[in-house]
């Protein structure tokens, strides 16, 4: 059966708080937020720069509290204090596509869980 790709995991308005250009590759974030959403250390995640509109593909690996480091190449992608989007996607057949809902979750302060949003699937699709 045929295979799409879909949202699996979204942190929303996280803010860059580090950008170390002489780290070899990755991106740094905190492990409380990887884990409420479900993204593993070394798995690809898509970077959206919401202040200047830079993308980027790169892989997670777990930060420290409230840390969210763009490291090597990554740093040229944005700066200190810009908010980002984090995204992690999956392939998934039909079925599994009519079952499976993202975790996403909204960046507060500090880089913590201020929401959690709830996908709802649309059953008329």
């Amino acid at each position: 059966m045929a295979q799409r790709c879909f949202l699996s995991a979204k942190i929303h308005g996280a803010t860059i708080t580090e950008a170390n250009l002489e780290y070899r590759g990755s991106l740094s974030i905190d492990r409380a937020l990887m884990k409420v959403v479900g993204i593993l250390p070394y798995e690809q995640v898509e970077v959206y720069n919401l202040d200047n509109g830079e993308r980027l593909a790169t892989y997670a690996i777990p930060g420290e509290p409230g840390q969210i480091c763009l490291n090597g190449a990554a740093a040229h992608k944005g700066e200190v204090g810009q908010r980002v989007i984090i995204a992690t996607y999956m392939w998934l057949d039909e079925t599994e596509a009519k079952t499976r809902k993202p975790r996403v979750v909204v960046a507060g302060p500090n880089n913590t869980v201020d929401e959690i949003l709830e996908c709802d699937l649309i059953s008329d699709f």
